[in-house]
């Protein structure tokens, strides 16, 4: 599969300087004819059908005609979709970019953006009048409109304070005064910052791509690191005070004892080695439940080899985050779902490479393949599931 180039209409004209400078994570941005030459390459029936597998991770929105106004249903859903109304509901599916490979390709065209920072490509298929009320995401994405048309509402601002409509399964803001109105026809793209509240409703059969970007709260960064480091700690250590004075008030917590213990905490939050490897561990752990599964039989080296040599390629777990870290040392650490592996100095170069390369064949990896430590590492990346011979 090759990488799809960053058309020079993707950002309207603009340069990725000037997009990330003037717009990310700062305002809203309307392109015309951002992907015009795009033709989605999955429809309506196909997204329902992927709607009904095991693993996924779908929703439909009924505004009217359901058991009640706005009623939320959770897939994967068994059912073949004919008895679904006219109009006024919404299917949303999320991750299609894991079942459809010229999805997943799409996701080049926004390298301009670290590719550990994408969350998935959701794509939603509505009939007329579908949609899912006024909202905040609290990440950014890109909407691309695949098929159809869709009038899109926004505020220009973001907003700090949802006031929703109680009752509801849905998260509706009871507060939205748009202050932008457009209709987006198919290759038309609207970028939107975290929390621009927006409404989409569909003006005849449509289908949006929403390619979202990962963006944890603070809460959880520091919840998870400090899980993480409690786990790294030596369990003998403990709270000691060999310099003890007399108190002069024995209930009295004193200054040296909190020195202490500013001490002990002060030492785990600042220790860079263990923030970089959490971090990578982090933002690469499998979302929403889907995980690579190791080989019954383990493949040995001289497999490997023999297969590339072959003529074979290898291809990433569709449902993996790579993304690596190049230390001060040269060594480089490669993390996949949560996993990291030490990638040498000699080596290191490869990280990138295993992260990046449109295809791993024995063209693109030989001068790595020379060392055994590498083919080593690749194996392992093999028997773990988080490489696959492709067929």
């Amino acid at each position: 599969m090759r990488t799809l180039p960053i058309p020079d209409t993707l950002l309207g004209g603009l340069s990725i300087e000037a997009f990330l400078e003037e717009y990310w994570q700062k305002k809203p941005l309307l392109i015309r004819g951002a992907l015009s030459a795009y033709t989605s390459p999955i429809n309506k029936e196909d997204l329902m059908q992927i709607a009904c597998e095991d693993d996924a991770v779908a929703r439909i929105i009924l505004e009217k005609d359901g058991d009640y106004p706005w009623q939320l249903l959770y897939g994967p859903f068994e059912e073949d979709f004919h008895d679904m109304p006219v109009s006024h509901w919404t299917l949303l599916v999320q991750e299609v970019n894991r079942y459809v490979p010229e999805i997943a390709q799409l996701l080049d065209a926004f390298r301009f953006i670290p590719s550990w920072r994408v969350d998935d490509v959701m794509v939603s298929y509505a009939p007329e009048h579908g949609g899912v009320g006024a909202h905040v995401d609290n990440y950014d994405v890109f909407l691309l409109q695949a098929m159809g048309h869709r009038r899109w509402q926004i505020m220009n601002d973001p907003i700090k304070e949802e006031i929703l409509v109680p009752d509801l399964d849905v998260s509706m803001l009871q507060n939205f005064r748009p202050e932008e109105d457009w209709v987006l026809a198919p290759g038309d793209m609207l970028y939107l910052p975290p929390r621009v509240a927006h409404k989409g409703v569909a003006l005849n059969e449509c289908m949006t791509y929403s390619v979202g970007f990962r963006a944890p709260s603070h809460s959880d960064i520091l919840s998870n690191y400090l899980g993480y480091v409690a786990e790294q700690i030596d369990p003998l250590l403990r709270y000691s005070d060999p310099d003890l004075q007399m108190p002069a008030h024995p209930s009295e917590i004193d200054a040296q004892a909190l020195a202490r213990i500013r001490k002990v905490i002060q030492s785990a939050l600042h220790e860079d080695r263990l923030i970089d490897e959490w971090f990578g561990q982090f933002v690469t752990e499998p979302k929403r439940d889907v995980y690579a599964f190791p080989l019954d039989e383990p493949v040995q080296a001289d497999a490997i080899r023999q297969y590339l040599e072959g003529g074979g390629q290898l291809k990433r777990f569709s449902g993996a985050t790579f993304a690596f870290i190049t230390e001060e040392s040269g060594d480089a650490q490669l993390f996949v779902s949560g996993m990291s592996l030490l990638f040498p100095a000699p080596i290191a170069a490869s990280a990138p490479m295993l992260c990046e390369a449109p295809e791993l064949s024995q063209k693109s990896m030989a001068v790595f393949l020379e060392s055994e430590t590498f083919l080593e590492l690749v194996v392992d990346l093999v028997n773990e599931g988080f490489l696959e011979m492709a067929a």
